[in-house]
């Protein structure tokens, strides 16, 4: 059972009868083939697994937290391939780069499509790959779910001067390469104490963020027996970490993006437990 995508404005349902946002992020995997694992954990950590959620201090909206010019990119990209065309088409590009739309009222039903979990998941799943596509261009390296996480928070750019910069040094203190996000994200970027975190540091806390919200959602799925299995780290990323952290007993091994048995039976039963 495949769940479908919105094919106009007004043809938006609710979340309940169209079997729920874990439903929904399992029909964007199936779809996309980017791992349900992760696109789960991320809807946890970005909302809560809430689809109705707005940020106080930024446009973030929505199940995935999509900034608007981010979600009118993804939309403008991918849309016609999942059944939007209506709203890609809409979309335009300035002189300037910047992503418009002319009709006000059909601005605001492209952005409220981030309220929709089928639409939501299925774009968040579109702009995973997308990153995964860069990253691994650009560092030579499959791409884990960390990576991915990383390119969400400080884009796809960014990402790949952070990653680029941990492979040659671990411990540099991240706030030095980063001072805008730094000064945004006191929190992720410095201690308690107030000293600067390294590469490292981050690197692991996102990893073990994203792990926690992978196995919160998984323990909350309906209808699903068992518990979703959390991510751990890759070889790649832990000879990474090693040069940081010489004492550090051993982490298992999973790629969050290459999908296992037991992520894909969880997404299968999860699909065939709402056709019932």
């Amino acid at each position: 059972m495949m769940i479908p995508v919105t094919n106009s404005p007004s043809d938006i349902r609710s979340a309940e009868a169209r079997g729920g946002v874990h439903g929904a992020i399992a029909a964007a995997s199936r779809k996309t083939g980017v791992d349900f694992s992760y696109l789960l954990g991320q809807a946890q950590i970005e909302s809560g697994l809430r689809t109705d959620v707005r940020a106080s201090t930024s446009s973030a909206t929505g199940l995935y937290q999509f900034i608007d010019q981010s979600w009118l990119s993804v939309v403008k990209q991918h849309g016609q391939e999942h059944g939007i065309g209506w709203a890609s088409d809409a979309i335009q590009r300035s002189s300037s780069g910047r992503l418009t739309v002319t009709d006000p009222a059909m601005r605001q039903a492209i952005l409220d499509l981030r309220k929709n979990p089928e639409v939501a998941s299925v774009m968040a799943a579109e702009h995973a790959a997308d990153n995964k596509a860069v990253i691994e261009g650009r560092l030579g390296r499959e791409a884990n779910g960390t990576d991915l996480y990383m390119a969400h928070f400080l884009g796809v750019g960014g990402a790949v001067g952070f990653l680029s910069a941990m492979e040659d040094n671990p411990n540099r203190t991240a706030a030095s390469l980063f001072p805008a996000a730094a000064r945004s994200n006191r929190n992720i970027f410095f201690s308690r104490d107030g000293s600067a975190k390294s590469l490292a540091d981050i690197y692991q806390r996102f990893s073990e963020k994203l792990g926690n919200g992978v196995q919160l959602a998984g323990n909350n799925s309906p209808g699903v027996a068992g518990r979703a299995a959390g991510p751990r780290l890759d070889t790649a990323t832990l000879n990474r970490l090693e040069l940081a952290r010489i004492n550090q007993d051993q982490v298992a091994e999973q790629n969050l993006l290459r999908p296992s048995p037991n992520n894909a039976r969880l997404a299968y039963m999860m699909l065939a437990s709402l056709g019932n």
